[in-house]
């Protein structure tokens, strides 16, 4: 839950790029240079320092302060190339007096599926955090017999447990989704990405309100005996363009929240919460729906593989900063 590119509206953010990395802006004289093999050019990185203020959502999924390397590699070394940027890059957060506190973090998104990065990553203080897992669409859930299977031309899927139903959420639900919100926030914090800050549940109101505003809000709950017991709140591609760089098809939908109450588990709620949005965004010609789950969870990474998807992006974090080597 700690996604790569912010979206927070009052973030400020500043870039340390060398003349050739991507996204080129002005270079800093102590920022991460072009690592070499060879004599020729083998990986070239852009450094990011990003910022918010209190208040901001985005905080809940991350530290105040992120220094978010973005790496490009080429060659056959991959490893080593990547080695020498990250001890560069070292150099540089060192100069950097804001990398010093404690609510910060290095992060450095690497593909999921890539063997060649990992041990440099490890090397230098980094560890995988949260990965960000993409579902194209018409995509099946795992079911009997084959995974995504099919009956008659339409998915066939476990229905959820006796007492339980699931609807869309609206306006009048907002206490509910917050209060679910905020179950979800405290649960992932167990695994060292997410952080409840003071002001999260206020700023999750102010995120849930507008987007449960319309007729066909991209939220729904799941309620047992006519108690909400689970919920999946979303963002429709107008909502989740921030995050859309990070794949290729267009448009794009996000998963932002899933939760089902401890006592109400084994019912089948998740998988029937995952359904609706999954046809939700089949209908709208969304392209991928992307999430972000916690890497150490041991729940999340084979529910979502059942759910039909697979890891894109990994967040390698150091945190604080300082603690890069």
């Amino acid at each position: 839950m700690s996604p790569p590119p912010s979206r927070a509206a009052g973030g400020r953010s500043t870039r340390c790029c060398p003349p050739r990395a991507p996204r080129p802006a002005v270079a800093a004289p102590s920022s991460p240079s072009p690592a070499r093999t060879a004599g020729w050019l083998a990986a070239v990185g852009c450094c990011e320092h990003w910022r918010d203020a209190p208040g901001s959502l985005e905080l809940t999924w991350g530290a105040t302060s992120r220094f978010r390397l973005t790496v490009q590699t080429s060659g056959p070394d991959v490893a080593g190339a990547l080695d020498q940027l990250l001890a560069q890059w070292h150099t540089h957060l060192a100069a950097v007096p804001e990398a010093r506190a404690d609510d910060t973090a290095a992060v450095v998104p690497w593909p999921s599926r890539d063997v060649d990065g990992p041990l440099a990553l490890l090397r230098h203080g980094l560890a995988a955090r949260a990965a960000i897992a993409a579902r194209p669409a018409g995509r099946l859930a795992a079911g009997p017999g084959r995974p995504g299977h099919a009956v008659d031309g339409a998915a066939a899927f476990p229905a959820p447990g006796r007492g339980v139903q699931i609807r869309r959420a609206g306006p009048a639900d907002i206490d509910t989704v917050v209060r679910l919100g905020m179950e979800t926030i405290r649960f992932d914090a167990h695994f060292g990405t997410v952080i409840e800050r003071p002001w999260s549940a206020e700023a999750l109101r102010r995120e849930a309100e507008p987007l449960l505003a319309g007729p066909g809000a991209w939220t729904w709950l799941a309620e047992h005996d006519g108690e909400p017991a689970g919920l999946l709140y979303a963002e429709p591609p107008e909502a989740a363009s921030w995050i859309a760089p990070m794949t290729g098809p267009d448009p794009v939908a996000y998963l932002e929240l899933m939760y089902v109450q401890p006592g109400n588990r084994g019912l089948g709620m998740a998988p029937a919460l995952a359904e609706h949005l999954h046809r939700e965004a089949d209908a709208a010609g969304v392209a991928v729906t992307l999430l972000h789950y916690e890497q150490v969870n041991p729940l999340s990474g084979p529910f979502w593989n059942r759910q039909g998807y697979r890891p894109l992006w990994t967040s390698w974090e150091a945190r604080p900063a300082r603690t890069l080597r």
